[in-house]
């Protein structure tokens, strides 16, 4: 099960659409768009750090998906799945680019409004020396992901940004449990050393 409640609540509920799809009503897929899409997006995005890639790549990931499902087997939940999808379409985006544009965490704050979005306290009650502290120090810890090998930075999305358990990791990687937990550490300790002077 996973650790957001958010992604285990209403399983069923997207067997059944799946399977109203299958029986010839297309417009049941679009319920799943509709519960999943900010998701997708911010899996896309904290992988990719463009705004405008990022909702390409999350757009060819519902079309991908809805392609594929014949192909779905019900032996996973619907959205590791999905995930797989969107992480998979995500690194061959990253692997067919030509030059990496910067990541910018605060247009992704004002423009995504999905249920994993980072959004510090009340912006109206800091100052702008607090927001600009916050705005710099978001900026680092993004930078800090984006440096990552694809193969620790997509463990830490997972984990530390979307909420996932370690075994809906393994299925949206592929990988053992135990080789999802060894990334993650290695991750989490390079991450550290990048930036040991926000972490003190």
């Amino acid at each position: 099960m996973s650790g957001d409640p958010g992604l285990t609540e209403n399983v069923t509920e997207d067997l059944e659409s799946i399977r109203q799809c299958r029986a010839g009503r297309p417009d049941a897929f679009a319920q799943l768009v509709r519960k999943y899409k900010d998701r997708v997006f911010n899996v896309t995005f904290r992988l990719l750090g463009d705004y405008e890639e990022a909702r390409d790549v999350a757009q060819s990931t519902f079309i991908r998906a809805y392609e594929s499902l014949a192909g779905f087997k019900g032996s996973s939940a619907f959205y590791t799945w999905l995930y797989r999808i969107a992480v998979n379409a995500a690194l061959d985006a990253r692997k067919k680019r030509k030059r990496r544009p910067e990541k910018t965490i605060v247009d992704f704050e004002e423009v995504a409004a999905g249920p994993r979005s980072v959004h510090a306290g009340n912006p109206g009650a800091a100052t702008p020396v607090d927001r600009l502290i916050r705005t710099e120090q978001k900026q680092r810890i993004s930078e800090a992901i984006d440096q990552l090998d694809d193969e620790h930075r997509t463990v830490v999305v997972l984990r530390d940004v979307e909420g996932l358990d370690y075994r809906d990791i393994a299925e949206v990687t592929g990988l053992p449990t135990g080789t999802v937990k060894s990334r993650l550490h290695r991750a989490r300790l390079t991450l550290r050393e990048k930036l040991k002077d926000l972490v003190s």
